[in-house]
């Protein structure tokens, strides 16, 4: 358990027992060198928060056994802000009149530092901690229904990193009595619900100098990637039943309707720039064989690195929405659900990320995490494989686009902010998998949600030490964003999906 401000030796010793004591017992550094006096405050922070993972970890395993949907994470945020209450955070609750969204505060002043942190799980992901594929058994025993969710994305790993840093930073902020404030952003409903983005239309990123996010992965790396922009939307069709054998003729087919938008989407592919990325499902086809379906839906997803050539594009699908419901005489009605920006990089702070991931080091797993790990590893497809071990590394720096969304995007063109990666799959894991959700509910996903906080919580304190870093993470967020408008395609009166996860 932690201990409390005042009782025992506080969190950062540097302060009470002194630097030169420290160096006294803690040595050198590597190759012999004597290491400096911020070195010995790091290790110390590192060697508590290592003491402290196992709490930390098993907020993360009540989060994924918690497994709640987008808008729908009511255990989930009220476990986080039990946890930041304890703490001495401020919370303020139903941001942007979200349920499930809250901020976690502590402190006064410059600079402020955003914290983000994620805990939906993704629906039809059921599965077991177990390195083959098995659902997980509910109450009775039975397999849960295929709808079942998971945390395939290892979101119940993303918030409690995040938590746990914004901790940190709290009691080095008393520890040393240094002005700035610390803030937690609890994001409910990241996978499709666009729930950032509505948070930023209350205002609460605004006065940040700096927003620190990470993300599950297979492998560590920092660097100044982007993602795809993202605009989704559930197109419905509204037609005429009627007996599909004996009254065909007065009928009029709504899914005719969802299959000639889908065939003219499809079609629609070759004449779009390559890096586009469409993708959908049929959310209703229809009750029964024999009735003209009267209503049919199709749930889209359309992504492109650049927003404005999105915008283009998305014109495109909606004349193929609008073709089927000519074709088939039938209406038309499209609901956007989500929509979120392409992340502008900050190139200052996914330097302060890289720097301090190397200071922390990759991900070591222990023989009962080896043996799993070996065994998931070979339900894996081979092509393109990173091999096992490679978890213990941080990769090169990278840049240009990246293959996913996020709405950490829509932050980014607010105030400076970067992501990294930290291991927290078996290599060569593809995030939203079965084998994502099992190395999320065990130790393989704890351990590197322990290599993200420590990085975290390392940079967040440079941030705090170095008026002159956040200086050079605004300015480069001034010169990436210059010329370039920032406007969601989310239209400005509508409220969130909250029920966006329900059929």
């Amino acid at each position: 358990m932690r201990q409390k401000n005042g009782q025992g030796r506080g969190l950062f010793e540097v302060g009470q027992i002194g630097v030169l004591a420290l160096l006294a017992i803690f040595g050198t550094g590597v190759g012999g060198r004597a290491q400096t006096p911020g070195e010995v405050e790091q290790d110390a922070i590192l060697r508590r928060m290592d003491r402290q993972a196992a709490h930390y970890g098993q907020l993360s395993r009540q989060i994924w056994e918690f497994a709640e949907v987008g808008y729908k994470e009511e255990r989930s945020a009220a476990l986080l802000k039990e946890e930041l209450r304890a703490a001495g955070f401020r919370i303020d609750d139903r941001v942007a009149e979200i349920p499930t969204a809250f901020t976690a505060t502590y402190g006064t002043g410059k600079p402020v530092i955003g914290l983000i942190g994620e805990y939906d799980a993704l629906p039809g992901l059921s599965q077991e901690a177990l390195p083959r594929q098995a659902p997980r058994a509910g109450s009775s025993g039975e397999a849960v229904a295929s709808r079942g969710a998971g945390h395939g994305c290892g979101h119940n790993l993303f918030g409690v990193a995040a938590a746990f840093a914004a901790i940190v930073l709290k009691e080095y902020l008393v520890e040393h009595k240094l002005p700035g404030t610390i803030r937690f952003y609890g994001s409910p409903a990241e996978e499709g619900g666009s729930g950032k983005v509505f948070m930023a239309r209350a205002g609460v990123f605004d006065d940040c100098d700096a927003v620190l996010s990470w993300h599950p992965a297979d492998r560590n790396g920092s660097g100044t990637q982007s993602t795809l922009a993202n605009i989704n939307a559930r197109f419905r069709f509204r037609g005429v039943a009627s007996h599909a054998a004996a009254s065909p003729e007065r009928g009029r087919s709504a899914l005719d309707a969802v299959m000639l938008m889908a065939h003219a989407v499809d079609l629609l592919r070759e004449h779009i720039p390559s890096a586009t990325r469409i993708h959908y499902i049929v959310t209703r086809g229809g009750d029964a064989p024999n009735i003209v379906p009267e209503e049919a839906e199709l749930f889209l997803y359309a992504r492109h690195p650049e927003m404005p050539i999105l915008d283009g594009i998305w014109q495109r699908i909606l004349r193929c929405a609008e073709a089927g419901a000519l074709a088939t005489e039938t209406r038309m009605e499209t609901k956007i659900i989500g929509s979120v920006f392409n992340l502008l990089p900050n190139g200052p702070l996914a330097e302060l990320y890289d720097r301090h991931l190397r200071r922390v080091g990759g991900v070591r797993y222990g023989p009962e995490e080896r043996a799993f790990a070996e065994q998931l590893h070979q339900t894996l497809p081979r092509e393109g494989l990173l091999p096992l071990g490679s978890e213990e590394q941080i990769q090169p720096m990278v840049s240009g686009p990246g293959p996913a969304s996020t709405d950490v995007g829509d932050v980014s063109w607010i105030a400076p902010t970067a992501e990294f990666r930290a291991a927290t799959y078996v290599p060569g894991t593809p995030a939203h998998s079965w084998q994502a959700v099992a190395c999320s509910g065990m130790e393989i996903g704890r351990r590197g949600m322990i290599v993200a906080a420590k990085t975290l919580a390392l940079s967040g304190i440079e941030l705090l030490t170095n008026p002159g870093l956040v200086r050079e993470a605004r300015q480069d967020f001034e010169r990436r964003r210059a010329g370039f408008e920032y406007r969601s395609r989310i239209p400005a009166d509508q409220k969130p999906a909250l029920n966006y996860r329900d059929r």
